[in-house]
């Protein structure tokens, strides 16, 4: 494994989604390559920050209580058509059926969304490029230099545009891994502040309106265009990353 390759499958490395063969490959090229010694180092402490201090989502009060009721309902009723001692019996599968169920809803409402599970990627995916000093594959503010750059490496052109006027020059644009499949990054600077845009196909034809989320410090903003999905995401406040937004659009 290159050190490219290695950056690119650490997060998968750390939540132990390899198998056998390419974790000792990636393994033997940590031991001697200080840089992705590093990384992957930086990966672990990120992953967990983000599990020590990710938000929960606890069941709501009205919806403990109507299970609640639901479950003293079904007591209730078969109780009322008790005959013969060993009634409590035949209560025992409508109990266990309505305690699964129960369970069920509490986990659905503690599991992240798939919106935050994605934010949680995406900060992920900036702190590295951060991290490791690894902005851009190549490094240009000529957009005619860096979209072909793209052509063989991605099933989709990416929207490309130098923003220097604007205020958001290009530094260039590198290849990523998101949301289950290979995805472009275009790395724009605004004063001090580094922004990455991830870019890949829409899955759909419907628009995304623009929704923005703060997560660790950072601030995302989500939406769709002429067929690409878009993550742009900052430090900067959000009143300057929904300009930056604009301009995309």
């Amino acid at each position: 494994m290159d050190c490219r390759e290695v950056q690119r499958w650490l997060t998968a490395y750390v939540d132990d989604e390899l198998d056998v063969a390419n974790v000792l490959r990636l393994e033997q090229h940590l031991a001697g390559c200080a840089d992705c010694s590093r990384a992957g180092d930086a990966v672990q402490q990120l992953r967990g920050a983000i599990k020590t201090h990710a938000t929960h989502h606890p069941a709501p009060a009205y919806l403990r209580e109507r299970i609640q009721a639901a479950t003293q309902s079904e007591i209730g009723n078969k109780a009322a058509t008790a005959k013969r001692p060993w009634t409590w019996l035949n209560l025992a599968p409508g109990l266990a059926g309505a305690a699964a169920f129960a369970f069920a809803l509490t986990l659905f409402w503690a599991t992240p969304s798939k919106l935050d599970q994605l934010g949680d990627e995406i900060v992920a995916s900036h702190a590295r490029s951060l991290m490791v000093h690894h902005l851009a594959d190549v490094a240009s503010s000529d957009q005619h230099t860096v979209k072909p750059w793209f052509n063989g490496k991605l099933d989709f052109a990416p929207v490309v545009v130098d923003l220097t006027a604007q205020g958001f020059p290009l530094v260039g644009g590198r290849l990523d891994y998101l949301n289950g499949r290979p995805v472009a990054a275009l790395v724009y600077r605004h004063r001090q502040h580094v922004i990455n845009v991830f870019m890949w196909p829409a899955t759909s034809d419907k628009a995304i309106a623009p929704r923005q989320l703060s997560k660790q410090g950072y601030r995302l903003i989500n939406w769709s265009d002429t067929g690409l999905v878009y993550w742009a995401i900052s430090d900067l406040n959000s009143a300057e990353l929904a300009e930056l937004k604009n301009l995309l659009k």
